[in-house]
């Protein structure tokens, strides 16, 4: 099946150009060539209506405008390469300590990516100044404004050396990497919410919009619209799916919701009828589906939560055994679903704007999110005090922003942990501090 594209998957490309670890690199790379053609013709215009006398700033002999670009040259092309092993390291580390699903963020860098970029493209730079410089009687040229600025861009380079290896021994720190965890899913929870779909049932909508209702023969009526590729959805364009729906009257319900692994052929959205679904109109709805190998935060929220779960399992595993780390994540998670307790959830239908019902989609459950995220936590940390005292602090925090529909299954999961916490544990110390918990909690609950 040939692969359908729109602006919803130029968009992701570019996306993912713009985040992967070459990119920026080979952009300063491309960059620092043109800068030296036009320093060099900078260069010959300069010496054709000046003297041969330039200023003693200026002043590079042959021999010695070779010298310095080629140190220079050599020296930069030596420090990337050292550069690139001690990314590769971090990269291992950062695996097999906080999990393979992290690695994204340091390849996301912009940072590891401007330095790795600047080395590369000081060497380019040199390179081609260099192959400018003559030195033959009668034929000698030497560009000098260019040779100058190589040694400034040689300059610029230390610094950013300097400034790398502050960087990279902070950003293989976890306080670090949990901060940008708990941006990636602050970020999500705004981009979903309070965003939608199109908008929700209102007053003037019709009953079936209203109630949420798709036609009785929906199912049987409406048109299957397939994924292109094996993967997981990644984005959807959600403005696209309302644009077509208007334009065709169509009624659509969204299959495979962002974070779902799809394989090629399977249905990813359901088109009603199908007899006003052309197969231009089919390309046009496979198209506003991205799919990815692997899962992102853009639009799944479930997965920005999930990372942060991760780190703390892996950190309360007998093989790591670092609670403290465990303690932080819990802060990060309360901080990620505090920030969508004061979201508004969006209906699961969207109308458009004569009330008419276009779109059914899966939203997202406050209560199943946060049980699902502080229940994973607990079954690996259900034997240490301090990690369930941790959660049920995030959890009372929760509670008071929490409407009352997701307020009670939370209440029910701090209970519920406190009670398998107290049965578990060794020393009597810890089975009082629970009952305290318990004590405390009753009396706000």
């Amino acid at each position: 099946m040939a692969a359908s594209f729109s602006i919803t998957r130029v968009t992701a490309l570019w996306g993912r150009l713009n985040s992967s670890f070459w990119f920026v690199p080979a952009v300063m790379a491309v960059a620092a060539v043109a800068l030296s053609f036009a320093l060099i013709e900078v260069d010959v215009l300069r010496q054709e209506s000046t003297t041969n006398d330039p200023s003693s700033f200026y002043t590079f002999g042959p021999e010695g405008a070779r010298a310095i670009l080629s140190v220079s040259a050599s020296s930069m092309i030596t420090v990337a390469s050292l550069i690139f092993s001690i990314t590769m390291l971090s990269l291992q580390l950062a695996s097999s300590q906080f999990g393979p699903r992290v690695l994204g963020n340091f390849m996301r860098d912009r940072s590891n990516q401007i330095v790795l970029g600047t080395f590369i493209a000081t060497f380019l730079y040199c390179l081609f100044v260099l192959r400018s410089v003559r030195g033959m009687e009668g034929n000698s040229f030497v560009p000098h404004l260019s040779v100058a600025f190589g040694i400034l861009l040689a300059a610029a380079s230390v610094a950013v050396l300097i400034y790398f290896i502050h960087h990279i021994a902070t950003s293989i720190r976890v306080e670090t990497l949990l901060v940008n965890l708990a941006e990636d899913g602050c970020d999500a929870v705004d981009r979903l919410f309070p965003e939608q779909l199109g908008r929700g049932p209102g007053k003037d909508a019709s009953e079936k919009a209203v109630q949420g209702l798709l036609p009785d023969n929906f199912d049987d009526e409406a048109r299957l619209i397939a994924a292109d590729s094996s993967g997981y959805v990644q984005n959807i364009g959600v403005d696209v799916l309302m644009r077509l729906a208007t334009e065709h009257d169509l009624v659509l319900r969204i299959e495979a919701p962002p974070g779902r692994f799809v394989a090629n052929g399977a249905c990813v959205i359901m088109a009603y009828p199908k007899g006003r679904v052309s197969d231009e109109i089919e390309e046009d709805l496979r198209g506003a589906v991205v799919i990815g190998r692997e899962r992102t935060s853009y639009q799944d929220l479930d997965f920005a939560i999930r990372r942060i779960v991760e780190l703390a399992q892996r950190s309360l595993s007998p093989g790591i055994n670092d609670p403290t780390t465990a303690l932080y994540c819990i802060d990060r998670l309360g901080e990620v679903l505090g920030r969508l307790a004061g979201r508004e959830i969006p209906s699961p239908t969207r109308v458009d704007d004569s009330g008419q019902l276009r779109v059914v989609t899966e939203v997202v459950a406050l209560r199943d999110v946060a049980c699902q995220a502080f229940a994973a936590i607990a079954r690996y940390g259900i034997t240490d005090t301090d990690v369930v005292m941790r959660l049920t602090e995030a959890i009372l925090g929760l509670e008071r922003s929490f409407p009352p529909s997701a307020r009670k299954g939370i209440a029910e999961l701090r209970d519920q942990i406190l009670t398998a916490s107290k049965a578990s544990a060794i020393l009597g110390h810890d089975r009082s501090t629970i009952t305290n918990l318990q004590g405390r909690n009753g009396l706000r609950s």
